[in-house]
């Protein structure tokens, strides 16, 4: 009897699945199908009284769904407004909360300004930029002038990290005198920068600290867990 019911029903249950590619969008997928279904019914019933009470049983849902966030700030606040984007905004209902609309989610932020197009002097960065800056709101003094010579030395340091060829302190004394705007010169100063030799063994140790440590280095043999070995004197 079963297997006859089973051949008479097999083509209408082929023909009546249904594929997720033929179904409605969900708006919010981590809610599920069935959730999105109690809204579309809820929209649909005409009585306001019953629509309102379909609301808040389905918000109740919601919010079992997720107990993790019962404590957060304005969860309920949150789950009004997903059941109103949930609904298309078709969903008409006394809500305790501003109801969202549909410009105000679909809104896109302003477009954020880069602090400054194409660079000269790549190798430097933006923070050579800022302190450069600040140099030149410093008054005259000593304080000025040993910022200089800390920002004059930066600059070295940054140009041997990302250029193989030495560089002469007046190259470096050009570049400052033109990234400050012709503020900062120390083209005719007797001023003398850290040697490339002692800027590139002070970049190898900062590289050196940023590696991982290795718990077995290379070269040494980890003898933990081995048994020693002992000679027979019985073997020939």
């Amino acid at each position: 009897m079963v297997e006859k019911y089973i051949k008479e029903n097999a083509n209408d249950v082929v023909f009546h699945l249904e594929y997720n590619a033929e179904r409605p969008h969900l708006i919010i997928p981590e809610y599920g199908r069935h959730l999105q279904k109690l809204i579309d019914q809820a929209t649909e019933i005409e009585d306001k009284e019953e629509r309102n009470k379909a609301a808040r049983y389905i918000i109740q849902v919601m919010g079992n769904l997720n107990p993790h966030l019962r404590d957060v700030l304005d969860f309920q606040h949150k789950l009004w407004d997903q059941i109103f984007i949930m609904s298309d905004f078709k969903l008409e209902v006394d809500s305790p909360y501003p109801i969202p609309t549909r410009d105000v989610i679909h809104l896109t932020p302003e477009r954020l300004a880069y602090p400054q197009k194409n660079p000269k002097y790549r190798f430097y960065g933006n923070n050579i930029k800022y302190m450069i800056e600040v140099a030149n709101s410093w008054e005259e003094g000593e304080m000025k002038s040993a910022l200089v010579k800390v920002i004059a030395n930066h600059m070295k340091k940054s140009y041997l990290s990302w250029n193989k060829d030495t560089v002469t302190d007046m190259v470096i004394f050009e570049h400052l005198y033109e990234l400050s705007d012709g503020k900062l010169n120390l083209l005719q100063s007797n001023e003398e920068l850290l040697t490339t030799n002692d800027l590139i063994r002070t970049n190898k140790k900062m590289s050196n600290k940023s590696m991982p440590i290795s718990n077995n280095p290379k070269g040494k043999n980890n003898k933990i867990g081995k048994k020693p070995f002992i000679k027979n004197n019985n073997q020939k």
